[in-house]
């Protein structure tokens, strides 16, 4: 799988709902700990009720009071992952592109992607596990701060947001898909409706990539 289309680009992963298919990193952490319907009443609270991001945070680390590192890594290693990822990633770095994750969820799940060939990964900044301290609401990110953490990191990869493509499936990446030229709605709700160049429903990011190749080609 090689292409000049990676070339100079920054592609820009949503986490919840597009690498992970069909679920989130705050319900596979709840699955660990025995809070599936607690969870998805905050859920439901985000995405329909205008549950602020910052205020999720607070409530889900209540939640998570008698989280440990070992249930987050058993989280992590058996959320439901879209198939091909890394080799995308790979595909890209071949191509001299950079491959980053921009994530609402907490930075100590977001990060672990670092490990599996991600140049980047931001997620928003919360105590370590297990928790000795509180949310510090400002470190928590919304939609717009996926813009700005955008912007910043093509100012280090000496990029623009011209040279970037989007992937994501929800209204937090309504903001970063309007900011971008190319942008892949993946197993996306009806929030970004009209906002990106392409849409994908499976669970192969291999076959999503391939609709931007094709188009570069």
């Amino acid at each position: 799988m090689t292409s000049s289309m990676g070339r100079g680009r920054l592609h820009l992963f949503d986490l919840d709902g597009t690498l992970i298919r069909g679920s989130a990193a705050a319900v596979e952490i709840s699955r660990q700990l025995g809070l599936t319907e607690e969870i998805a009443a905050l859920e439901q609270g985000f995405l329909v009720n205008g549950m602020t991001p910052d205020e999720f945070a607070v409530q889900a680390h209540a939640l998570w009071s008698a989280l440990t590192p070992e249930q987050v890594t058993a989280a992590f290693e058996g959320a439901p992952w879209l198939a091909g990822f890394r080799e995308v990633w790979a595909d890209i770095h071949a191509e001299g592109g950079r491959c980053a994750v921009i994530s609402l969820s907490p930075d100590f799940f977001v990060e672990r992607l670092l490990d599996w060939g991600a140049d980047a990964a931001h997620g928003s900044r919360w105590p370590s596990v297990p928790f000795t301290e509180p949310i510090h609401r400002p470190g928590i990110l919304d939609a717009a701060a996926k813009v700005a953490i955008a912007r910043r990191l093509c100012a280090e990869y000496g990029l623009s947001l011209a040279d970037c493509v989007a992937y994501g499936d929800s209204m937090s990446d309504a903001q970063l898909f309007a900011a971008v030229p190319v942008a892949v709605a993946v197993n996306a709700d009806h929030h970004l409706a009209g906002l990106s160049r392409h849409a994908y429903a499976g669970s192969d990011l291999r076959e999503a990539y391939d609709l931007v190749r094709k188009d570069a080609a």
